[in-house]
């Protein structure tokens, strides 16, 4: 027959094990922190406001190849669309005067076509019913759709000239006004 611990005993050895659970936890914490987020002063590649932009590189409509490092020192608008998108048609006319009349500023738009959701014809056939006139990117297999998670569409980052992601808008349609709005503030700290 076992003796009865005291209250005293159980006590003592419930703080104890709190007492090394606190320590291992705390332990674990601090060994497997991120150690990225010293080294980047927490900018590392990730599709949220405050991050660094993922990089990528796609072709546009004609062939031409677009990376988006190499805009950086331009305000960039990255948005991800397609054709059979009602939202996306409602707000590609508010992109498209916004950016005739901001490119000389300094401002470059990359409307990414989720292709591998879409067809070429259809999204060559929606650039010309809109009279498009930035770069329309094919995102074929949906690379650029992964490192940005694409969740819906259309979606809109905002990018300062450091490459850093500084509004995020999912869905939409977005208005002119909020399209402006958000070039212009990034156009601002660029000066």
């Amino acid at each position: 027959m076992r003796p009865m611990l005291s209250w005293f005993q159980i006590t003592f050895r419930w703080r104890m094990l709190m007492t090394a659970t606190l320590l291992v936890g705390s332990g674990w914490i601090a060994v497997s922190k991120d150690p990225f987020s010293s080294m980047t002063a927490g900018r590392i590649p990730s599709p949220r406001q405050g991050f660094s932009a993922p990089g990528f590189t796609l072709e546009e409509l004609e062939g031409e190849v677009v990376s988006l490092s190499d805009l950086r020192g331009q305000v960039v608008v990255i948005n991800f669309w397609a054709s059979w998108c009602p939202p996306c048609r409602e707000e590609m006319p508010a992109l498209e005067r916004v950016y005739r009349e901001m490119r000389s500023e300094g401002v470059e738009l990359l409307a990414v076509n989720t292709t591998y959701q879409d067809s070429l014809t259809e999204a060559r056939s929606f650039v010309e019913r809109y009279d498009l006139t930035f770069p329309i990117l094919v995102d074929a297999e949906g690379e650029a759709a992964r490192r940005y998670q694409l969740r819906a569409l259309p979606s809109t980052f905002f990018v300062d000239a450091d490459g850093v992601i500084r509004k995020v808008v999912i869905g939409g349609p977005m208005s002119e006004a909020t399209i402006r709005t958000a070039v212009a503030e990034l156009l601002d700290e660029r000066r």
